[in-house]
This record gives C-alpha cells, structure tokens and sequence, in this order.
C-alpha cells in the first residue's frame, strides 16, 4: 500500500493527528533508549553495593519477595504480548493437556513461571512472616512494653510506607502523558484528560479514594496492579492486632488462637489475604521457637522424615501454586486434568477458588523452602537479593513501562493487537520480527524484553532510591518528631 493512500485512509479514520504525534513519540523514545543503555552501566555499577560478608538469616525472603515481582513481570507480559493470539488465554491458563493443548508453559512447575499468579499470595504470606518477626521476638523474651511500642511505631509507619511511592510514582507517570505527550496504552485506564490541571484533579479524586483501605475492593486507574496494597494495609492490621490479642497467652494457646484465625478466614469467611498475612505470622512464630528448641512435641516426632516431608511440601506448592486460572468456575478445574479430585477440596466459603489453591501452595513453598538449602541458597544469591531491596518499585512500575513503551515495541516487532491502530499506529510492524518458537518464547516476544528488562531494572532502581527508601525514612522520622520523648524515657 502506497504511503499516500495509508495517509488517506488515516485521515479518513481521524488518525493521522494520532499518527504524526507517535512519530514524534518514536523519536523520542528511541533517543531516551539510547542514553539510557549508556548511562545503565555506569549507574549500575555506581550503585552497587558492597558485598556482604553474611546474610540475615531472613535474607532468602527478600529474595523470594523480589523473584516474585519477576514472576508478575513476566504473568503480565506473557498475557499482553501474546492477547493477538486467539486462543492464547487457554493455553497459558488452563492445565496441561486441557482438550488436546500441549504447551511447555503449561507444564506443570513451568506455568508457575510463565503465569505465576501464585506471586500475589507469596507477597502476603512473607509480609506477615516479616511483619511480626521483631513484635514476636519481643513476646518471646517477655518485653511487653517494648511490644507494645513496637507494634505503634510499625502502625503509624505502615500507610505511609505503602502508600507514599505511589503517590510519587503514579503522579510522575500523568506528568509523562502531558510533557512528552505519550499516551499508555492501557485498556483499563481511561484516556488522558486534555489538560494537565484537569489530569492532577481526576488523579487527586482516584488517590483519595484508593487510600481508603476499607472501601470493599479500592482500584487505582493509573497503576492497576497497586490493587494488592489495600489487601497489604488490611493484613497488617490483622497480624498486629491477633500480635496484641494473643501477646499473653501460652505458647499452644497461640499457637491455636493462629490456626483459628487461618481456619476462619477459610473456611468460615472469604478472607484468603488475611488468612495468608496470619500463615506468614505463624511460620514465623514457629521458627522462633525451633530456634529455642521449643516446638510443640508432634514436630519432634516427625523430625526423622523431614528431608522427605519437605521435599514433597515444595513440589506439591509448586503444583498447586499453578492452579488453572483461565475461569474461576469450579466445574471447569474438574474438567482439568490432574485436578479433578483437588477440585474437591475447595471451601464453601472461599468465592473463587484459584486463591485458595494459590495460598495452599505458597504455604507450602514458604514452609520447605529454608529446609532446603539448595532452593534457600538459590533466593539468597545477589541476583535475588537485589531483586528483593528493588522489588516494590518494581511492583509499581512494571506495568507503566510496559504501557508506555513494552506495547509499542510488541507492535513494532509485529505482534500487534486491536487498538494499536489507535494508540501505536506508528509503530505497527516497523521492525518485523519471525514468530519461530514455542509459545511463550517466540523470538518477537523475547526480542523486545533485551530493551525492556534493563530498563525496568534500571527505573525501579531510580524509584527505589527516589521514591521508596526516602518514603520508609520519612515515615520513621515523622513518628519519633510526634513521640512523646518523656514515655520513653520512663519506660528505659
């Protein structure tokens, strides 16, 4: 087709304002690219921090919180970059084997990297193991006062630290869609608004909104995965609260005051978030223990087996951790094979049962995983670690680099989409590349991730620097400025 008859047409369609305005994006854009690949080693190795001589014995958690981020990466992309495909949803979601589709992402242990949603509940189970590992230190050695203390200062602190790189981050994302004029192309977004006043008012009602935890199921339109930080918020409350609550009990009554909580929120109410944050209190209440020789007698008895026992934890986690996901109807994972009996296992009260069977097998996971050294070893390598101290940006803005530029580089590269005419029609089929692979790792949708992961990596170090770590001091400086110095000092 001639250039003046593809002009035609797209003024025909009321594109070609649309059109010359990517141009001018493209351009942009491939020059920020290239002073970004020349800036990325200098900043990276700048940046990096000295090697540590020993790891907390916690350390392998923050590698399975960053690797996790990794893993939500790559469900959202793999969704995206393949959603031009008919059919493409099924073969990522559903079982292996599933009327006749055979596709290695869709193996068991391999879905759980290519769609591993299972990361949302892994996220909740090592908050809550996190989050009372110091308040229950503290109970453990019978420092009540300092509990207490403890447990205001991580309240106070928790919103903001949650909450305030979101602001930044979310606000820096409309100020990029009026200054450089690059529109996401976010389908579950609305479009920008016209002016950049109106865009800080709507962004401004959104936050305000979204910052209430306790509306029912808040969303923030302009970073759509932030839909887990209520859910974050919530689970918090819940591990400090049932940390108070039981803080005087005896060791098996808390114990069972814990697994009360967990059966509650699974079997009595759809609460699987909460049920992951008191999972994640209880491991670590127990691990507490083992470390003084102090767990209930029945671990002891079982103490012969456990290599075997834990081994069969972490590959029955990682099954179930892959649940399919394509519906949440129940009849359809029946149908599945390799799931029709666990289909039975799922609780009345649980709504849609992929969470269940993802929490199930995170638990497992989080539980084997420190009794295995070659599985901890792995998630305390640097790589990992250095995923875990950038994985929250990453988190965050993950999704905007890909509506801003990972969707154009798919069309670019030939794996367009409907409504690329609309927001990318620059950008279609410029630089076609063959579609040879298997699902899920064909060369067009490899190729665009060699630009796309630096840059992620690169930009969330810049969050985490600009946005996160100042965001965690000034939510500690605030609460000792408003402390009652005098309390302290009574308590001392």
């Amino acid at each position: 087709m001639s250039r003046s008859l593809l002009d035609g047409e797209l003024a025909e369609k009321g594109l070609r304002g649309d059109l010359l305005q990517e141009n001018r994006i493209g351009t942009k854009l491939v020059k920020i690219t290239g002073s970004f690949f020349a800036m990325l080693r200098g900043t990276v190795e700048s940046r990096k921090p000295a090697r540590q001589t020993s790891l907390r014995s916690t350390a392998y958690l923050d590698g399975l919180r960053g690797f996790a981020a990794l893993m939500v990466y790559v469900v959202h992309h793999e969704g995206w970059g393949h959603s031009n495909i008919e059919g493409s949803n099924s073969f990522l979601e559903d079982a292996f084997g599933y009327k006749g589709q055979y596709y290695f992402v869709g193996l068991p242990g391999m879905r759980l990297l290519f769609t591993g949603h299972v990361a949302v509940p892994i996220f909740f189970v090592v908050s809550g193991y996190v989050l009372a590992c110091k308040p229950l230190t503290l109970l453990h050695a019978g420092e009540h006062l300092q509990l207490v203390d403890n447990l205001a200062s991580a309240l106070f602190r928790r919103w903001l630290r949650l909450y305030l790189p979101i602001i930044a981050v979310t606000f820096t994302w409309i100020t990029i869609w009026h200054v450089f004029g690059l529109r996401h192309t976010d389908s579950f977004s609305d479009p920008p608004e016209s002016t950049f006043r109106d865009e800080v008012w709507k962004w401004y009602c959104d936050f305000k909104n979204f910052s209430f935890v306790f509306e029912n199921e808040p969303w923030n339109k302009y970073d759509a995965p932030t839909w887990t930080i209520p859910k974050e918020f919530r689970g918090s409350i819940v591990v400090w609260t049932a940390l108070l609550s039981f803080s005087r009990f005896t060791r098996n009554a808390r114990l069972c005051c814990e697994a009360g909580l967990v059966f509650y929120f699974l079997y009595i109410v759809d609460g699987w978030y909460c049920a992951a944050f008191v999972i994640g209190l209880m491991l670590c209440d127990l691990d507490l223990l083992a470390q003084k020789n102090n767990l209930p007698a029945i671990f002891y008895r079982l103490s012969k087996w456990q290599g075997r026992i834990f081994l069969t934890m972490f590959i029955t986690g990682i099954y179930l951790g892959g649940v399919p996901s394509v519906t949440n109807d129940i009849e359809h994972l029946k149908e599945s094979p390799g799931w029709h009996y666990l289909a039975m296992l799922k609780p009345q009260a649980v709504f849609d049962f992929r969470n269940f069977y993802r929490l199930i097998g995170a638990t497992l996971i989080m539980v084997a995983m420190p009794r295995l050294p070659w599985i901890k070893g792995f998630f305390e390598l640097s790589f990992c670690q250095y995923l875990g101290r950038i994985s929250y940006s990453f988190y965050l803005i993950h999704a905007l680099i890909h509506w801003a530029i990972g969707d154009r580089i798919y069309a670019a590269v030939g794996r367009v989409r409907p409504g690329h005419e609309v927001v990318a029609a620059a950008w279609m089929n410029r630089f076609t590349l063959p579609d040879y692979g298997p699902f899920g790792l064909e060369v067009n949708f490899l190729v665009p991730h060699l630009v796309l992961v630096p840059m992620t990596f690169w930009i969330s170090e810049l969050c985490t620097r600009l946005f996160d770590q100042p965001s965690t001091k000034a939510a500690s400086y605030l609460y000792n400025f408003l402390l009652d110095q005098s309390t302290v000092s009574e308590r001392r």
